[in-house]
């Protein structure tokens, strides 16, 4: 199976679990909770899947746990869309969920979707010491220390009176993106109360070259294919990795962290191949 094909495997199977969350005819906010969870990539719901896979935590409570970090990022996005932050009309393709109902529906479905994540992982079916961990590690990555942070970052970066440093914007990326793809890659040995050392390693370059990655897309990227508006940052006159780098020196720096990430997965077998494809795959995707 090439690595595509795992990843949209996977990603149906990420949707069926989360399916079995969501009642569509329960009421408006589960409809809109399903409509910004189900679909896309499920990118991080994949690493946690194959990082699970690594350390043996049953398919099914990896699943799970996958759902849980899926609904954490697709709550990310609805609130990212909102007017008061990026203000963004389409995402996958689709009318933003603000636009597609209204912002209140946004802000509420957003809320539900952070917390629904908390509650799958407090279900798991894995002793009590995993879940907890689990579950303080995806309060820390989305929080305030985490995510959040990396969001408020990255408001206060489009009315700075400079633009930022690298050293700056590399902070705001590893808490805006970097935060999450590392619970996603450790998961594995977290709900297994193995070394998390290696997949953190990984995940850290990981997280940084989709990023990288991410700054590329939006310079050369194709908005059909995207499905979402793109030269936002340049537009807004806003320091990225392409405008410290320039577009080759972004490209080479992403490749050379794609090897990093690949080296740390070193004293894995075969059986972490598709997390090596999956480093790989953030640099060569097209949305």
């Amino acid at each position: 199976m090439s690595f595509e094909d795992r990843l949209k495997s996977v990603a149906a199977e990420v949707d069926a679990t989360l399916d079995g969350y969501l009642d569509a005819d329960t009421s408006t906010i589960e409809e809109a909770m399903r409509y910004a969870v189900l679909g896309g990539k499920k990118l991080r719901g994949f690493l946690v899947v194959e990082s699970c896979a690594l350390h043996a935590v049953p398919k099914n409570e990896a699943l799970k746990a996958a759902a849980a970090i899926e609904c954490i990022h697709a709550y990310s996005l609805v609130h990212d869309d909102l007017p008061c932050m990026d203000d963004d009309d389409l995402r996958r393709g689709k009318p933003t969920l603000h636009k597609q109902w209204d912002e209140a529906t946004a802000v509420l479905a957003g809320d539900a979707l952070q917390t629904l994540a908390f509650e799958i992982l407090a279900d798991l079916n894995l002793p009590a010491e995993s879940r907890v961990n689990a579950i303080r590690k995806l309060a820390r990555a989305s929080g305030k220390d985490g995510m959040v942070l990396g969001q408020a970052l990255d408001i206060a970066a489009e009315s700075a009176t400079a633009p930022l440093s690298l050293d700056q914007i590399k902070r705001l990326q590893a808490h805006k993106t970097g935060c999450l793809i590392e619970w996603s890659a450790t998961a594995g040995a977290v709900l297994a109360g193995a070394d998390a050392g290696p997949l953190q390693a990984y995940a850290n370059a990981l997280g940084l070259a989709f990023q990288i990655a991410d700054d590329i897309l939006d310079e050369t990227g194709d908005e059909a294919k995207a499905g979402k508006r793109l030269k936002k940052d340049a537009d807004a006159g806003k320091a990225t990795f392409v405008s410290h780098y320039g577009l080759e020196g972004a490209q080479d720096m992403a490749r050379a962290l794609v090897a990093d990430a690949i080296d740390a997965l070193s004293l894995y077998d075969a059986q972490a191949d598709h997390l090596r494809d999956a480093a790989k795959f953030v640099i060569s995707r097209e949305h």
